[in-house]
């Protein structure tokens, strides 16, 4: 039976964690191949792809602790972090025979050129992979929230929230046995219940616009698949 995707038109939301592989630092060369070549097996089924990605396998904003940084210094740092990162699976994506186009949200002269709407819209419709980096390109913000900001401005009919668990549990599943995956949600019961989705501005951005957003698994087998195609995978909150 083929394929038919249920959404046209995705934002995949990866921390900069999923790119280290287990070790979460650094780039895991097998990871970025598998991602891309993941990323790539969508884009052929006609599925017009946008990827924001992280940046904490190089830089954990304050947490890291590096010293003389106020907050916004150290979110500089990790916007950069990020456009590593998109660079990165930009190129992981060509060699995986897929067309990519990497975007930031400030350019980079002579590495990146810098975010319009209507260049990613153009990427998409084409059947590029657009890879965005640079998070909303303002401090203070964190890249779930230029998740959230470009899968709306984009037209996505989805933003699918990569994670290292496979869905939104009512307890940490890393630390508790006993924790129950929910397979759906509401944005009111994630509110209610005071889930850990996402952050707050980024929470609320899906919620106004209606956007739907999925929690799964990137390293399970087929999961971005099946998002797509419309199988249950992990949590779907709408």
């Amino acid at each position: 039976m083929a394929d038919n995707p249920v959404f046209k038109r995705i934002l995949l939301k990866l921390s900069g964690e999923s790119l280290g592989g287990r070790r979460g630092e650094g780039f895991d060369p097998m990871t970025l191949r598998r991602l891309a070549a993941d990323l790539a097996d969508l884009s052929a089924m006609g599925v017009q792809v946008a990827a924001v990605v992280g940046g904490g396998n190089f830089f954990r904003g304050m947490a890291s602790g590096l010293p003389g940084a106020d907050r916004v210094a150290a979110d500089h740092i990790g916007m950069l972090a990020t456009v590593m990162n998109a660079l990165a699976l930009g190129h992981a994506l060509r060699d995986a025979g897929a067309v990519s186009r990497v975007l930031s949200a400030f350019a980079v002269s002579g590495i990146a050129e810098g975010f319009a709407v209507d260049k990613a819209i153009s990427s998409l419709e084409r059947g590029e992979v657009v890879v965005l980096g640079g998070g909303t390109g303002n401090p203070l913000f964190t890249t779930d929230t230029a998740a959230s900001l470009r899968a709306v401005e984009c037209g996505c009919q989805i933003l699918i929230k990569a994670t290292r668990v496979d869905g939104v549990y009512d307890a940490d599943p890393e630390k508790n046995p006993h924790a129950k995956r929910y397979t759906s949600l509401s944005f009111a019961e994630v509110i209610d219940k005071r889930l850990a989705v996402m952050d707050t501005s980024a929470f609320t951005l899906c919620r106004d616009a209606a956007l739907p957003i999925r929690v799964l698994d990137v390293n399970r087998e087929n999961s971005l698949r099946n998002a797509v195609l419309g199988i249950d995978e992990g949590t779907l909150i709408s």
